[in-house]
């Protein structure tokens, strides 16, 4: 497993944790905040996807 696919999903945990404090906080800050980690989360994640899938296509 890429290291990216591991930061990533950590980033997307941090970013609902957040989203979450900011919908009951009432501060759309910290909620736009939350959202913008998750959605960077799943960007990286998917690039470690990436970085896997070619490593097991070279290895074939």
């Amino acid at each position: 497993m890429d290291k990216d696919r591991i930061a990533g999903a950590a980033k997307q945990a941090k970013g609902a944790v957040k989203e979450a404090a900011g919908k009951a906080l009432g501060d759309s800050k910290l909620t736009a905040e939350g959202k913008s980690d998750k959605v960077e989360g799943k960007i990286q994640n998917a690039v470690g996807g990436l970085k896997d899938a070619v490593k097991d296509a070279v290895k074939k």
